[in-house]
């Protein structure tokens, strides 16, 4: 059987605006709201396309960050097969280094012959997640992932890797694998609240510990919010007004000669 593990991750909803914490090294958290990072969406989408095709058993693994157990639910209630929150002394947002070695220590111990990843998350843009698993655990690693065909023996992948200019590469790749996922072959599918709270009654979320080995390998300095600049000027009257004036700001900037 095709086992598939799916690491998830929290990330601050980026809706709401952000504040920083006293420190001036992390964003204060005690007013934020969480929601399940958008790559990681699309790399529970494709494991789900896999479970479809192949009655694969996919496991979702999340660090207790953020809101952990409600996005967990949800995929519980999109139809992964088990759900499992990492706790650990690792911090509220640990970087990759950090997550990368409590991931290895839980994998250790799950059956597992396809690890997909989001590509990145947007708190940190590191895109690191995937190929420092695929280092600790030993495995091939492909990132930028558009597409995934397994063939039926389970012992091979055959992957779309997206690269610059629009044009894709297609790659195989030996199984077991961690593959970073940019986009699943469809948008992550929608389950109704009413799955979620079906969910949250009948299933459960198993629980394991995990010890972070140091503090990680990056360390924040500062953290500041862009300057606020002096804003919009708004240019009024008729469209031939509104030119003069455009070209007149051009020509005072040194835009224009």
């Amino acid at each position: 059987m095709l086992d598939i593990v799916v690491p998830i991750k929290q990330v601050p909803d980026l809706v709401e605006e952000l504040e920083i914490d006293p420190s001036g090294t992390a964003l204060g958290l005690e007013r934020t709201r969480f929601v399940v990072n958008e790559l990681d969406d699309h790399a529970l989408e494709q494991a789900l396309l896999l479970k479809e095709k192949h009655q694969a058993q996919v496991s979702v693994i999340a660090l207790d960050v953020g809101d952990v157990e409600e996005t967990l639910f949800m995929a519980l209630a999109k139809g992964v097969d088990q759900a499992i929150k990492i706790s650990g002394d690792f911090g509220p947002a640990p970087d990759n280094h950090t997550t990368a070695r409590v991931l290895k220590d839980v994998l250790g111990g799950l059956s597992h012959n396809l690890i997909l990843t989001g590509v990145q998350a947007i708190d940190d843009l590191d895109g690191q997640l995937g190929i420092l698993l695929s280092s600790y655990l030993d495995l091939p690693y492909v990132g930028l992932v558009s597409g995934v065909q397994i063939d039926e023996g389970g012992s091979k992948a055959t992957v779309l890797k997206e690269l610059p200019g629009g044009v894709k590469a297609e790659l195989e790749l030996p199984l077991p694998a961690v593959l970073g996922i940019q986009a699943a072959e469809q948008p992550p599918r929608y389950v109704p609240v009413s799955r979620v709270r079906q969910a949250m009654r009948t299933a459960t979320i198993e629980e394991r510990s995990a010890a972070a080995e140091g503090n990680g390998h990056i360390r924040v300095r500062r953290i500041s919010k862009p300057q606020v600049g002096a804003g919009a000027e708004l240019l009024e009257g008729s469209s031939e007004d509104i030119a003069e004036q455009i070209v007149g700001i051009l020509a005072d900037r040194g835009i224009l000669r």
